[in-house]
Parts: structure tokens; C-alpha cells; sequence
């Protein structure tokens, strides 16, 4: 992997076109229309076009493989011809699509830990963690993701935690062969939440009163409609139980990736606190705190955590790339087809996640709504 030596860091370059300097030309009373019509023709063009490519496009997800829609992108350029792939995990961690394509989060890390998979030049992988978690199973799709990705090709995982990495956050740093974070970063909130309303005073209040036909007594267990009063203890127990399987999960996965971490590190980083489960209670640790408790290998930014991968591999000045889904004409006429049956929503500059009743979350406790 060799830079050209010029200035615009990505690999993968598009070709400027050369404009041509037409001399200006005098107006006459009949060119409006001739104008008009150009427009119009242009609009025409590109409609067509858009159509073309988003059935293109189309053909391509169904027919080829989703990595075919990635471009490689040199975040630094160093003396090495080999590299370190930089694959992101930001925001709340979701099986919902995240653009227009409609490829989600897990499937998005899925085919980047392809390619890295795939390229003998590609060293290892910084997963780089800014995220207060999310839903159960779209958490567990990722972790084993990783540790396949580990597992298959014997190139090494280091965790980068930016400001916040807690609950899923956690959960899908927990398999990495190393994991680094800053002394202030926001991490732990081990434990899993199911989230849910109950309205039926405010139902009550306005005189609304809900008919319900089920076919056993615990089908409506989660409705928001039911008396308080009416609900069974079985129910209570039930649900309660379902919560604390998935929470011996999240600890037996806790325990088998700070496991792994010693064995492949020769017993390097930090070792699992013998006490360490009475700090798995849901509550949110600072990264030192973490990492006095053996939660995570080591304090620092992902400056330090590309130092380790490179040690972890015995190669240095290593590059730095990440995997881009380049601009397409069809992605474009994809957003404004989509873009019907969106929601306006005002953005006030916070991203905070919405709970869906009935869905299990590892998502952190300041961020619950």
C-alpha cells in the first residue's frame, strides 16, 4: 500500500475532468426558451439516470456480495506496505438500517471484517468504540463477528474506547485481544434493561377502557394498558427471569474475553478482579476505574491503542486505512425515495436512543429514556 505522495488522503482517487473555457455568448430574444427546454431535458437525463442506477443497485445487493459497495481509504500514510484496518462502532448499536441501501450496523461491520479478513496486507483491526449500546441481539451479532473474525484469521482485535463505551458498548469490546481506553472514558453499565409504559391511569382519566381478546392469559404480560393490579406475579417472575439469562450472558462473555485476552497475551494487560462481579451491577465506570478492576488492558487514545496492534503483530509504521461506502447516483434517488416516508424530526445536537417496548437492551443507565 504506497501513497502516490499527494495531499488527498484517500486510496482510491476519482479522476478530475478538465473544463473547457467557453468564450461568453450574446443573448437573443428566443434563447429563453431554448433554455427552459435544456432544463428540462437535464431533469429528464438525470431521472432516468437515478432509475437506472438505483435498479442497478438493486441487482447488485440481491445478486453480489454487499463488500462489493466498499472503497478503501488511507487515514495515514507511513513507510509500511501493510496496514491496520479502522472499523467504527458509533453510536446506538441496532439491527435497524443505517442508510439507504438498507444495510444495518451488524452487517456493516460483518462485510469491513471481510475485507480485512480477506487482505494479507491488512494486519489487524482497531475497533474503534464510541457507543452507550443497544439491542441484545444486534450486540451478540457483532461479538461473535469478532471473535470469528479472530478465531478464522489469527489477526488480532484491539478495542479503542472513545467517550463512551458502556453496556453493549462493553459487550462488543469484551472479545478484543486488547482493549485501551482513556482514563475519562465512560464504560461498564453491565446489565440488561427491558423498557416499556404503563398508561392505563392516563387511559382511565380520559375514559378509555381497552377490550382484549387473547388466547392465554400471559399474551398482553407487556401491554402498557394493563391495571397495574392485574398484573400476575408469574408474569413478573417470568420476565425478570428472561432478564437475568441474558445477564449471565453478558458476564459469562465478560469472563470469556478477559480470559482469552490473558491466554493470547501470555498473561500481559490487566487480569479480571477477583471481586469484579459485585462491580457488573449496572452501575458506569470511568476508564481507570475500569481498568484497575481488569475490565480493560490498558489507559490511552487510539494513538496507543495502534502502538499495541503493531507490537501485537511485530511490525511497525503500519497505515492506517478504513473502508468507506463511496457516493453513488442510486444511493442518492434510494434517499429521496425513502425520504417519503420519513419523519421530519428536529435535530437539537443530541443523539439519544429510543426504547422499543418489549425489546431487551445492554444499553448504559444515563442514557435510558
Amino acid at each position: 500500500m504506497e501513497s502516490d505522495g499527494s495531499s488527498n488522503p484517500y486510496r482510491i482517487r476519482g479522476n478530475a475532468g478538465n473544463q473547457a473555457n467557453a468564450a461568453p455568448q450574446s443573448r437573443t430574444g428566443g434563447c429563453g426558451w431554448i433554455f427552459i427546454c435544456l432544463i428540462l431535458a437535464a431533469l429528464l437525463g438525470i431521472t432516468w439516470l437515478g432509475i437506472l442506477a438505483t435498479a442497478g443497485a438493486g441487482i447488485a445487493m440481491s445478486g453480489g456480495s454487499v463488500n462489493e459497495f466498499w472503497e478503501e481509504q488511507l487515514i495515514e500514510d507511513n513507510p509500511s506496505d501493510d496496514a491496520i484496518a479502522v472499523i467504527e462502532v458509533d453510536g446506538l448499536i441496532s439491527n435497524i438500517a443505517i442508510d439507504p441501501s438498507g444495510m444495518t450496523m451488524v452487517q456493516s461491520i460483518k462485510s469491513q471484517l471481510e475485507l480485512a479478513a480477506d487482505d494479507d496486507t491488512v494486519k489487524g483491526v482497531i475497533l474503534k468504540i464510541d457507543s452507550p449500546g443497544g439491542e441484545v441481539l444486534a450486540s451478540d451479532d457483532i461479538y461473535r463477528e469478532i471473535q470469528a473474525f479472530q478465531e478464522g484469521t489469527e489477526k488480532p482485535v484491539v478495542a479503542s474506547m472513545s467517550g463512551l463505551a458502556a453496556s453493549g458498548g462493553y459487550y462488543v469490546a469484551a472479545p478484543c485481544q486488547w482493549i485501551v481506553a482513556n482514563e475519562l472514558t465512560i464504560t461498564g453499565s453491565i446489565g440488561v434493561i427491558l423498557h416499556s409504559y404503563n398508561y392505563r391511569g392516563l387511559m382511565d382519566k380520559v375514559g378509555i377502557q381497552p377490550q382484549v381478546f387473547k388466547s392465554g392469559r400471559f399474551k398482553d404480560m407487556l401491554s402498557g394498558e394493563k391495571d397495574p393490579k392485574e398484573i400476575l406475579p408469574e408474569t413478573r417472575t417470568m420476565v425478570q427471569s428472561m432478564i437475568d439469562e441474558t445477564f449471565d450472558r453478558f458476564k459469562a462473555i465478560v469472563l470469556e474475553g478477559r480470559t482469552f485476552s490473558q491466554t493470547q497475551n501470555n498473561g500481559s494487560g490487566q487480569a479480571l478482579d477477583p471481586d469484579w462481579e459485585s462491580y457488573a451491577d449496572g452501575r458506569i465506570l470511568s476508564g481507570k476505574q475500569a481498568f484497575e478492576l481488569g475490565f480493560v488492558d490498558e489507559l490511552g487514545n487510539i494513538d496507543q491503542a495502534v502502538a499495541r496492534l503493531e507490537q501485537l503483530v511485530d511490525t511497525s509504521d503500519l497505515d492506517l486505512i478504513r473502508y468507506q461506502q463511496p457516493f453513488s447516483l442510486g444511493s442518492l434517488f434510494q434517499f429521496f425515495g425513502a425520504a417519503k416516508d420519513q419523519r421530519i424530526k428536529l435535530d437539537l445536537g443530541l443523539d439519544l436512543p429510543r426504547l422499543q417496548a418489549g425489546r431487551l437492551y445492554f444499553l448504559a443507565s444515563n442514557y435510558i429514556q
